[in-house]
């Protein structure tokens, strides 16, 4: 079996429309997503959502690094591009409206990957999208491990900490220069969104049993040092079935040791996981 037809194979009839890839990049789409590289003819495209904090170009030299996949990285508002927007506050709002931006790329089989708060809006708008029959050939949560919610006295309020504080969080989970974090421009410029993003992510907190439940199979990536992952009883949020891979490496892995390898391969054998539950 070839890369195209593993990849097809799990991809249903619904993912496929008559758009060339000129015809997807809708005004919208430009709007909410980065193509890092055009991929002639891809077999497949991967939706890349940013941590708390991130922004599209934390996955800018991902375009040539997974042959044959095209990647976009999700452009969240208030940030870098889009600064003049306000930030968003309602996770489930955000990510219903990246699923629209990214519905006219799926005459390709389209992979999710989210890392940190990147994966719990990945899941939403993987939800988003198989509402509208539109079916992800797999969801990557990075930062994340398949684990019970935390409990409610666990969530730090974003409010309760100044400035200091959420400078010292952000060197603390790592991805943030420590020279870079001291700059007060930086600050200025940086802490509004990143404390946005906090607040964000502190309001969505569902309850065990209310998280939406997926088709798609999803691979769970978690540094063997890191202490901050998100946690998400993925076994329970999906049907198609949840596989656990351990890295090398702390929250932020992916700086040094970004998972192309494991995507590629992931994507090209079809993901075979076992079933949830």
């Amino acid at each position: 079996m070839t890369t195209d037809n593993a990849i097809l194979d799990n991809a249903t009839l619904d993912n496929a429309t008559s758009h060339n890839a000129a015809d997807a990049m809708t005004a919208d789409t430009a709007l909410w997503l980065h193509r890092a590289a055009p991929v002639t003819d891809p077999v497949a495209r991967l939706v890349c959502f940013p941590h708390a904090g991130g922004s599209a170009s934390f996955f800018r030299d991902w375009g040539h690094r997974i042959p044959g996949v095209e990647v976009y990285a999700v452009r969240y508002p208030g940030r870098a591009e889009r600064l003049a927007e306000p930030p968003a506050s309602d996770l489930r709002e955000l990510a219903r409206a990246v699923a629209d931006a990214v519905a006219p790329l799926a005459d390709r089989p389209l992979a999710l990957f989210g890392h940190s708060m990147g994966a719990p809006i990945a899941l939403e708008a993987a939800a988003a999208l198989e509402a509208r029959g539109i079916n992800p050939v797999h969801l990557f949560a990075s930062g994340s491990r398949d684990a019970p919610y935390p409990s409610p006295e666990d969530w730090a309020d974003p409010d309760e900490e100044d400035d200091p504080a959420v400078v010292e969080r952000l060197l603390t989970l790592g991805g943030t220069d420590p020279e870079l974090a001291a700059d007060p421009e930086f600050q200025e410029l940086v802490l509004p969104y990143v404390r946005a993003d906090a607040r964000m992510f502190h309001t969505y907190a569902p309850a065990p049993g209310s998280g939406p439940s997926l088709r798609c199979p999803v691979t769970t990536i978690t540094g063997d040092a890191d202490a901050d992952a998100d946690c998400r009883p993925w076994s329970e949020l999906t049907t198609g079935g949840v596989r656990e891979q351990a890295v090398e490496g702390d929250h932020f892995y992916l700086v040094a040791q970004p998972p192309h390898a494991l995507i590629r391969d992931t994507l090209a054998a079809g993901a075979p996981v076992p079933s949830a539950g």
